[in-house]
């Protein structure tokens, strides 16, 4: 393997640690902000809706320009402006002030996701083999020491200001850095001709014909990262409330709940690129829905609390290698518009993740909270059967390749 294809590797692997990390630190100082700032939990959920749309913006714009201009550009960039933006929300003094900070932290967020994830597409095709759960893994790890760093820094009594400047500024630091490991822009693909023939609109059409089938295949994707990341926002936001509430379970007990789910996913993203390499990504999307229906029907159903941390973590198992798999079957369909088609994907699958919680919400007006989750069930079969989609054109040839390169 060349040393720069594995110190692109690397490189990834930390921009994707960087985004954690610096989203982690914005999570773990919103007790504090929210307090400074003197909002109700209300008024800080309506401007995290800020938050949300700020990153699909920066999805929707990012995405395109990094098809145009190269990861080697657009990635630091994005991850400079995030480091640097991640300080706005620590020094906003009144609402106002917090809903504009969380609209370009967002839309910085929001670009560094989608160009390391484009990035992302071309390592695992330079590799031949996959390699997109193992950072979507360390994203996770990114969130672990924005906790670690958080509970440091309020023991040291850092004040949230201090804290997440401090962050952000080591965030520019790293994303400086680690810029020149990245690859180079990928190269355009060229104008095949067709044998013995002058004439250039039967080849031009064959690439059209394509363009638009690979189109209607990355929404369908994208419909299937809204149902996964809604099921994932849902298990964010209501794990623990289903132990304490349903259950009757302790706080301390109750917060186990996401701990389960999040350790699961972890764990399953760590597994998941080998179970790819062997089974195919189709059977990954499949299998991992199916799975994550079992568990959150024994969520859902069951009334024992042995049989809640079991459900919570086998839907966090399940979940775990669904969203890497549509993210690199997106960037796959079409290489030279890798981080358009991402964009696209991870728009729709984070207008889930925003929805899913306030969707859970909004059913508990009509049944009980575990059996809300039924709709989860729901979701997952539907993705089970839906998974069908990865089989045909640019990820079946995909896996292919990359099955041929793994011998």
């Amino acid at each position: 393997m060349e040393r720069s294809l594995r110190a692109a590797r690397v490189a990834t692997y930390i921009y994707f640690v960087l985004c954690g990390t610096l989203m982690g630190a914005w999570v773990v100082h919103i007790p504090a902000i929210e307090d400074r700032v003197g909002i109700s939990h209300a008024t800080l959920g309506g401007l995290l809706v800020l938050l949300g749309l700020g990153a699909f913006v920066g999805m929707q714009v990012a995405g395109p320009l990094t098809d145009r201009l190269g990861a080697r550009i657009v990635v630091p960039a994005s991850g400079i402006l995030c480091g640097a933006a991640l300080v706005l929300p620590g020094l906003a003094q009144d609402p106002w002030t917090l809903a504009g900070a969380l609209l370009v932290f967002g839309f910085c967020n929001g670009c560094l996701d989608v160009s390391m994830n484009a990035h992302a597409v071309h390592v695992e095709k330079a590799y031949g083999r996959p390699v997109m759960s193992g950072f979507h893994a360390t994203f996770s790890v990114g969130g672990v020491l924005a906790a670690l760093v958080g509970a440091g820094a309020a023991s040291a009594g850092l004040n949230s200001a201090a804290c997440m400047a401090a962050l952000g500024a080591v965030g520019v630091v790293i994303a400086l850095a680690s810029a020149r490991a990245l690859l180079p822009a990928a190269p355009a693909v060229p104008v095949v001709r067709n044998p013995g023939s002058g004439s250039e609109a039967e080849p031009e059409a064959a690439p059209a014909a394509k363009r638009r089938s690979s189109t209607g295949r990355v929404w369908l994707l994208a419909a299937l990262a809204l149902m996964v990341m809604l099921c994932e926002g849902a298990a964010n936001d209501w794990s623990a409330l289903h132990l304490k509430d349903v259950l009757g379970a302790p706080a301390s007990t109750a917060a186990f709940a996401y701990g389960t789910f999040a350790a699961a996913m972890t764990l399953g993203r760590l597994l998941a690129d080998r179970f790819v390499a062997r089974f195919g990504s189709m059977a990954i999307l499949r299998y991992g829905a199916g799975t994550a229906a079992v568990g959150i029907t024994l969520v859902a159903l069951g009334p024992w609390m042995w049989a809640a941390f079991t459900g919570w973590a086998l839907f966090g198992l399940g979940l775990s290698g669904c969203v890497p798999q549509l993210f690199s079957a997106a960037g796959h369909a079409e290489p030279a518009a890798a981080g358009a088609n991402v964009s696209r994907v991870a728009g729709l699958g984070y207008v889930g993740m925003l929805a899913g919680p306030a969707v859970i919400g909004w059913l508990t007006h009509l049944v009980a909270l575990n059996h809300a989750f039924v709709l989860l069930t729901l979701l997952c079969a539907t993705t089970a059967v839906g998974a069908r989609v990865l089989r045909s054109g640019a990820g079946h040839t995909r896996e292919s390749e990359m099955a041929a390169g793994s011998h």
